[in-house]
């Protein structure tokens, strides 16, 4: 919690020092109201023998209801800067959060996982923001109230001093007990929310796949158990906080009447001349005493809501304190290459990992170049490609693109560089044409030819146009509502569109027919000239053409040359093209 408030911007620095300030004046107007409380007491013992002004009372009401009146006029407007201060930390946190995560590479996000990064910009932020929101009005105010009202009743009777010491020693010992009995629980909280949100997550995404198995019931049963888990950990926190505010009522109630029976008792063995003012003394000392336990009252809520909140502060800075693996580079010129790749001994193993996925790569593409890579699940494909725009960077060897390596690159100016279209096909929910026309390539803004033509490219004009709406028809998230073949379509053009030197398919063609499979390709070939193409495929008849193929097998290449050249020197391809193909569509 330091740290959020550390980084506060300087304005709400400036409007916690003013609620600081509001909040002294709040607990003098409220600990002066005893005091008037004291006079009137008086004034109205003394006017039964006939020797007080009523005017004296009449006036004393006045400033204690100008008190009043001060002390909601200050309490609002602490209440408006607080607000205003947590609002600010919340949305600067989430901010910085969003950033984070957007600077992270894949291992980080993997470290953390998708549902828990979620859970700590909403939730969790949430924790901070209401702790602050208390804070500024309950945490500053409590041991001010508690210092000023102990200092007002510290000179008076002995006998009241101990009932109240008494009644504060029993505060603070549930207050203790709070802390030990519930805190651990408190702290397990945010990861159960962590775990409700990934099974609620993973059961939307995989709704398809659930229904499909059967396994609707499976699913609940999954849900139930951690709606059950977090569900038991509120209950015994609320138990706990339950039994709290009949126990402090009770406390309260006691203390009053322990301040009343010992005035009586001094009242009837005090003199004559000393009655009223004991009198006056225990009423303004009750109210005072209340001053106290209701400050240890907010003190034990604060104990409730701090820990979570520490929880939550934790784990956000937990992420923003998170060192990213792959660091910018500072290269972001042009250069005298376009499109030119080269591997020199690369070598990669994904974070934790005990052995390598890709060990000993070395090839070049050259610029124009169509470049495939096939081989069986798991040979290290996809790891390969993803090297190039740094999703991860290299354990041994060196990557370079027109003669620069990857890792002296900004990584905006190397990623402009590249259009890429994922192994699994990502749409956002907007238009079409905002899906292709998705993201900045440093270029001048895209038009609406640039997203036709690129359209038109990938096969996908003819279904755009028979969507409602055409190139502005709207888009579900993940696609839900168009087919696995025009998710495909959609991402190829968005790539397309960014008319980049290098473009990467990571197995972006499996959901196409094999005629829309080989318009597309020609059409690649002859609208894209000059722009290196690097193929990810399981299919031989996507890359039977290519310039190069590259044949992996458990993260080797084990052969690269042409087609023609792989059938004749390659086992590992030729036994993969003839369980694909006839002998005579390979020839």
């Amino acid at each position: 919690m330091f740290k959020v408030i550390r980084d506060l911007s300087v304005k709400d620095k400036m409007r916690a020092l003013i609620c600081i300030v509001l909040i002294v004046a709040s607990v003098w107007l409220e600990l002066k109201l005893p005091d008037y409380m004291q006079e009137i007491t008086t004034d109205i013992a003394l006017a039964v023998t006939g020797t007080a002004d009523m005017g004296d009372i009449w006036l004393q009401g006045a400033k204690m209801l100008l008190c009043a009146l001060g002390s909601m006029v200050v309490t609002v407007a602490t209440a408006f800067f607080s607000s205003r201060i947590a609002a600010n930390s919340s949305m600067m946190l989430r901010a910085r959060l969003f950033d984070k995560v957007e600077s992270f590479s894949m291992a980080e996000i993997n470290k953390f996982q998708t549902a828990s990064l979620i859970t700590r910009s909403t939730n969790d932020v949430n924790q901070v923001q209401m702790v602050i929101v208390m804070g500024m009005q309950v945490i500053i105010k409590a041991p001010i109230l508690a210092v000023f009202a102990i200092g007002k009743i510290i000179d008076k009777s002995w006998q009241w001093s101990m009932v109240t010491t008494v009644a504060v020693l029993i505060m603070l010992i549930m207050i203790t007990v709070i802390v030990v009995v519930a805190m651990p629980k408190f702290k397990i909280i945010q990861t159960l929310n962590d775990n409700i949100n990934r099974i609620m997550r993973e059961n939307l995404t995989g709704i398809r796949v659930v229904r499909a198995y059967n396994a609707e019931e499976y699913q609940t049963d999954k849900f139930d158990k951690a709606n059950h888990d977090i569900t038991d950990a509120h209950l015994f926190t609320g138990r706990i906080m339950a039994a709290m505010s009949p126990v402090m009522m009770l406390i309260m109630n006691g203390l009053n009447l322990a301040v009343y029976w010992v005035g009586v008792y001094l009242i009837n063995e005090a003199v004559l001349e000393d009655k009223i003012t004991l009198f006056a003394d225990m009423v303004t000392y009750s109210a005072y005493a209340m001053q106290v336990i209701m400050a240890f009252t907010m003190i034990s809520v604060i104990f409730v809501f701090i820990p979570r909140a520490s929880v939550a502060a934790k784990r956000i800075y937990e992420v923003l304190e998170t060192k990213t693996s792959i660091e910018d580079g500072e290269f972001d010129k042009d250069t005298k290459e376009h499109g030119r790749i080269v591997f020199n001994n690369v070598s990669f193993r994904y974070p934790d990992a005990a052995e390598d996925v890709l060990s000993n790569i070395s090839f070049t593409a050259e610029p124009g170049e169509m470049v495939a890579f096939i081989g069986a699940t798991g040979s290290g494909k996809s790891s390969l490609i993803n090297l190039i725009p740094r999703f991860y960077d290299v354990t041994e060897g060196e990557i370079l693109v027109d003669g620069i390596n990857v890792k002296d690159y900004k990584k905006k100016n190397l990623r402009n560089r590249i259009g890429y279209v994922s192994q699994k096909t990502v749409i956002f929910t907007g238009s079409v044409a905002e899906n292709i026309g998705y993201g900045d390539n440093g270029k001048a803004k895209t038009t609406n030819e640039d997203i036709e033509l690129a359209a038109q490219i990938a096969q996908a004009k003819e279904f755009i146009d028979n969507l409602d709406g055409g190139i502005n028809a709207r888009l579900s998230q993940g696609g839900t509502n168009i087919s696995g073949g025009q998710k495909q379509r959609v991402s190829i053009a968005r790539a397309i569109c960014r008319k980049p030197e290098i473009f990467i398919f990571d197995d972006s063609f499996s959901a196409l027919d094999y005629r829309t499979d080989r318009v597309l390709r020609e059409e690649l070939e002859k609208k894209t000239k000059g722009i290196t193409k690097l193929v990810v495929a399981q299919r031989i008849g996507t890359i039977i053409n290519a310039d190069k193929i590259i044949v992996l097998d458990d993260g080797e290449i084990v052969g690269m040359g042409t087609h023609k050249e792989l059938l004749k020197n390659c086992e590992v391809y030729k036994e993969i093209a003839y369980s694909q193909l006839s002998k005579e569509e390979l020839e």
